[in-house]
């Protein structure tokens, strides 16, 4: 198939191409997602061109990312970075370089990430525009539990949840990467026939166990981590609170700016504040931005991984700690209630609950036995549900379904 993908904001060249997509408050699980899907798609004989925004003067207009992937930057906007929630004035010139495109050469399915995206593929796919193109839509986040969870401090545009609401109806069929979210779809009134279910994927070849359970460090602290954007949702300052409780554990955040711009960003030392009133600031590292492939041996480093967001769409990090065989203490939201099997891959917490956290760290830190276990199953699990080939092989049937509903007349 001839696949368009539109990713407005998150480039799949920041994943692939260098910092594991924890740098900026925009950057993170969607750009490995496109990055991964498209590449996978390439290497099953597809042929993919991942549209993303221009957000910078530099870079040519299309880029080789893969084998049969190409990345086109696309003139909406000045060229340069510019926070995902201001970009909605732009998506209109989006959808008209789209348009222009696809009039002369249009694809088999357009794949749309986020919903901004979204609004582009549709203008786009509509004759007399171009000839009509079946559009599938991943949200990867909703506004409406980003409004619940964040209340006056969500900075999404007004029109977000209407627009997504259309978007549901307007589109031939939505991706769910987890059955939290095929509720929520449901209950903004996205009709459930139109609905599938298929996951986020994890680099098997990458993250992989790396021998037994890590154990305590050789000060004869268990060494516990997190992964995460610095953004306040995900929950790091749960982490931080949870390690009072935790004498004999040292924690290492990973994500935010590079190591040298640590003090100058807001959350580190909003972050850092809060370890001092926890009395643990000598047991928290801040190690800054990580590249890829530095990931997997942080991850393994660990005695246990900790992922304490308030909500999560999906959520990549559980599943590529699982991948390397070492098990999670996650807040029971969204994706992870996939992916983590309380009891038997990790456990799984109120969110926002310090004490909670700690128990679980605590029960799982005094038992390497069960840390052990918990490690080789949470492996299996991900090599049997969540390898990248699954999840192309899973997202082409839907594409075939949504060309075969596209054809059908309204």
């Amino acid at each position: 198939m001839r696949i368009a993908m539109i990713s407005e904001h998150a480039s799949p060249l920041a994943a692939l191409g260098g910092p594991a997509g924890l740098g900026g408050a925009d950057g993170g699980g969607q750009n490995v997602f496109v990055a991964e899907l498209a590449a996978e798609l390439g290497r099953q004989g597809h042929y993919v061109t991942v549209y993303t925004r221009r957000d910078a003067p530099g870079p040519p207009d299309r880029v080789r990312l893969a084998p049969g992937v190409t990345v086109e930057h696309v003139p909406a906007g000045p060229p340069e970075r510019i926070a995902k929630d201001e970009l909605l004035p732009w998506m209109h010139d989006f959808g008209r370089y789209l348009e222009h495109r696809w009039s002369a050469d249009p694809p088999d399915v357009a794949h749309a990430h986020f919903w901004m995206s979204g609004l582009a593929a549709v203008q786009a796919a509509q004759p007399p525009a171009a000839p009509r193109v079946p559009v599938v839509q991943t949200y990867h986040a909703l506004g409406t539990v980003k409004r619940r969870h964040q209340g006056g401090r969500d900075t999404s545009p007004a029109s977000r949840v209407r627009l997504e609401r259309a978007l549901g109806r307007a589109a031939d069929t939505v991706i769910a990467t987890c059955s939290d979210e095929v509720a929520e779809l449901t209950a903004m009134g996205v009709p459930r026939d139109r609905v599938r279910v298929v996951p986020c994927g994890v680099d098997l070849g990458l993250f992989s166990p790396g021998g037994g359970a890590a154990g305590p460090a050789p000060g004869g602290r268990h060494r516990l981590v997190v992964l995460s954007r610095l953004v306040e949702r995900k929950g790091v300052d749960t982490a931080i609170r949870a390690l009072a409780h935790l004498p004999d554990a040292e924690l290492a955040v990973a994500g935010g700016p590079p190591h040298g711009g640590l003090d100058g960003d807001p959350e580190v030392r909003r972050l850092r504040a809060v370890a001092r009133e926890a009395g643990v600031s000598g047991r928290v590292e801040f190690l800054g931005r990580l590249g890829r492939a530095e990931v997997p041996a942080l991850l393994r480093s660990a005695s246990l991984v900790l992922t304490l967001p308030w909500y999560e769409p999906f959520g990549m990090v559980p599943l590529e700690a699982m991948a390397c065989g070492v098990p999670v203490v996650a807040s029971a939201v969204g994706g992870h209630l996939d992916t983590v099997v309380d009891g038997v891959t990790g456990t799984l917490v109120r969110p926002r609950d310090p004490e909670a956290a700690a128990r679980a760290v605590r029960a799982l830190l005094d038992d390497p036995d069960a840390r052990a276990a918990m490690g080789i199953a949470a492996a299996g699990r991900a090599r049997e549900r969540y390898s990248w080939a699954s999840v192309a092989a899973g997202t082409t049937e839907v594409y075939r379904h949504a060309a075969a509903r596209s054809e059908v007349p309204a």
